[in-house]
């Protein structure tokens, strides 16, 4: 139940990547705290489902954040529906496919950078000119991940998009800054979903071990010893969205447990 006095009390906010993982936590976080919310993701079935789940003041609709058209539209369907767009959360997101530099194909580098960088951009864009700028407010929220702190064998690609965002996130927070809007990157470590579980157990199986030990090891390595709930996540994607972090712009902010320690 959306709340008239919560936190993002007549906000309107989009959520990309909004199907599975973090996108629907965040979904019914905002809702709880007053928002009204459009989710997209390119799984309709489940993107739609994860919108009923969110509550009354949720749509969803199938978008492919990589195609201008799709993005146009998304952005579009916010505006006949709310009329104005606060809130941009930047999540949608894909790993690629494991691959040596040496081994690396050009259709998985592009694949990786269209979803995981340009179409940020494409959405910021949007967003910005449709309602953020004319009103002279709004949060955008873009999504790295420390990966793109430390870097990941096998993942050029998915590493390379993910530091972009960084400077993404810096250059937009410039330029948008004296029409009052706010530009910010969070960057998780691993988030206990069942894209790290499935990527855990590949690991495991490549070293031999279970993944249980597996786990263990990885969780060993962070100070607090324990892995992100999306729950946290959207905990942090709600205080960058919200007046409270009014004063917070172009910065990348770590949710990892300690993990990767900037500064």
């Amino acid at each position: 139940m959306a709340s008239a006095n919560g936190r993002l009390s007549g906000k309107v906010a989009i959520i990309t990547g909004a199907s599975t993982g973090c996108g629907p936590v965040m979904a019914r976080r905002f809702v709880q705290e007053g928002a009204r919310v459009l989710l997209a993701a390119r799984r309709e079935e489940l993107v739609l489902q994860a919108a009923r789940d969110a509550g009354q003041g949720a749509v969803g609709m199938r978008a492919d954040v990589t195609r201008e058209e799709d993005v146009s539209a998304m952005v579009e369907r916010a505006m006949k529906e709310f009329g104005q767009v606060d809130i941009m959360l930047n999540n949608a997101a894909a790993p690629g496919v494991d691959k040596y530099v040496w081994e690396q194909t050009l259709e998985n580098w592009n694949a990786t950078i269209a979803i995981d960088l340009t179409a940020a951009m494409l959405c910021t864009r949007e967003v910005l000119k449709r309602s953020m700028l004319e009103r002279r407010s709004g949060s955008i929220v873009n999504f790295s991940s420390t990966a793109g702190w430390s870097g990941i064998p096998r993942k050029t690609h998915y590493c390379s998009a993910k530091a972009a965002l960084r400077a993404f996130t810096k250059t937009v927070a410039l330029e948008v800054g004296p029409y009052g809007i706010r530009c910010n990157c969070l960057v998780p470590g691993g988030i206990d979903t069942e894209l790290w579980r499935n990527y855990g157990k590949r690991m495991a199986g490549e070293q031999g071990i279970d993944y249980e030990t597996w786990r263990t090891r990885s969780l060993q390595a962070v100070p607090l010893r324990t892995i992100s709930q999306p729950e946290d996540i959207a905990n942090l994607a709600l205080f960058l969205a919200s007046d409270e972090s009014r004063t917070i712009t172009g910065q990348s902010i770590n949710c990892d447990a300690g993990g990767y320690m900037v500064g």
